[in-house]
């Protein structure tokens, strides 16, 4: 039984999260830089099964698309591209830093926890894939 990852892509950095197994749960993962976010997921790859790839796409309060929508547009397509046999789902990711930020301040991070700005990046691809589990099972 394989996981499914979700990305909170961004021009610098990518938020990564994982469910379980099961997909029951959604777990923040890891950051890394965007331009190694496919030799990250290539080598996860070797060792685990990835049924699905979640997406935070961005687009604004009005349904628009934003200037990051181009950018995580190219990173789908590469992503489809580099492995066409793991589908891909977009997820809308308006306010999911803002409640990535809410949520580790109202845990009681220290200072030092909640200004690394890969910690909310993270969280966000948690929220992102936690978004995703509620919305599927309806």
């Amino acid at each position: 039984m394989g996981r499914i990852m979700s990305f909170d892509y961004g021009s610098k950095r990518t938020g990564i999260a994982i469910t379980d197994p099961l997909k029951i749960i959604a777990s923040p993962y890891k950051t890394c830089k965007s331009n190694k976010v496919l030799d990250f997921v290539k080598d996860y790859i070797e060792n685990n099964k990835i049924d699905l790839f979640v997406v935070g796409f961005p687009i604004n309060l009005k349904s628009k698309s934003t200037d990051a929508t181009r950018i995580v547009k190219k990173f789908i397509q590469l992503l489809k591209k580099t492995f066409p046999l793991i589908p891909v789902k977009l997820i809308d990711e308006r306010y999911t830093s803002k409640i990535a930020s809410k949520a580790i301040l109202d845990a009681g991070k220290n200072k030092k926890y909640r200004k690394e700005k890969s910690n909310v990046d993270r969280i966000s691809a948690s929220l992102i894939l936690q978004s995703y589990l509620a919305n599927s099972k309806i």
